[in-house]
């Protein structure tokens, strides 16, 4: 005879199921005494965006076992609810990034507003699951497998497909906007950018550029030269609109 247990997803979680089965009790049938993230998991919501799990109203770990006519309720990372500071499974987190392949634009955004982000076109699952665990890094994707990875401790499903809304969430959800360092990343390669002698690179630049322009920046891994030309004021504009929708958000 099989075991059955009620779960209820609260908040956000809601985002990974179907909509016949959001917001209410779901009966999920069990046999074996397996551990509660994998039937969290085969239900559909990755271990990474959970942060509190109640079990009978007790709090409880990942690896902890359910039984039969337990109630179950789970919980978002950033759950919004008054529950005891020690109910929660993910105290901190590293502001580190590694993104999958689909995700360049977000990549550019992040380098630009001064956060490390790891991101290259030929990463594999398996890359970025040993990255993330070696360097402590925050797994970003759309890629809901992905973040089931049992060494991937750090993660976040994105909601859209769209970067200005993705870095949207990613602000949000791990609450960057007073941490935004601009222009301190290259754009191409996430290595740190600094000043750098004018004469010294001088045979690197076109000569209207070497006139026009007195300051210089470089990349210490790629070598990418960087300049305020006109792209600069933009890039401007976009970091001030970022900070100001901290206030709307």
């Amino acid at each position: 005879m099989k075991n059955v247990v009620l779960f209820r997803f609260h908040l956000s979680l809601n985002d990974f199921l179907f909509h016949s089965k959001k917001n209410q009790f779901i009966e999920y049938s069990f046999n074996g005494n397996p551990s509660v993230k994998d039937d969290i998991e085969a239900i559909g919501i990755p271990h990474v965006e959970v942060d509190v799990i109640l079990q009978n109203n007790h709090p409880i770990p990942f690896t902890a076992n359910i039984s039969n006519k337990d109630i179950v309720e789970v919980y978002p990372s950033k759950h919004q609810l008054e529950l005891p500071e020690n109910y929660t499974l993910r105290s901190s987190f590293p502001l580190q990034f590694i993104l999958d392949v689909h995700l360049g634009g977000l990549a550019r955004k992040l380098r630009l507003l001064g956060f490390d982000t790891y991101y290259e076109t030929n990463y594999s699952d398996h890359f970025i699951a040993q990255t993330a665990l070696t360097e402590q890094r925050i797994v970003l994707t759309r890629d809901i497998g992905l973040l089931k990875h049992k060494s991937i401790e750090w993660g976040y499903w994105l909601r859209s497909q769209h970067t200005k809304e993705q870095l949207r969430e990613v602000m949000q959800r791990y609450q960057l906007y007073q941490l935004i360092q601009p222009f301190r990343r290259c754009l191409s390669c996430n290595g740190s950018i600094a000043p750098v002698e004018k004469i010294a690179i001088a045979h690197q630049l076109p000569q209207n550029i070497y006139d026009a322009f007195p300051d210089f920046y470089q990349c210490g891994n790629c070598k990418k030269i960087y300049w305020k030309g006109s792209h600069y004021d933009r890039m401007i504009g976009f970091i001030e609109s970022i900070k100001k929708s901290e206030m709307q958000s």
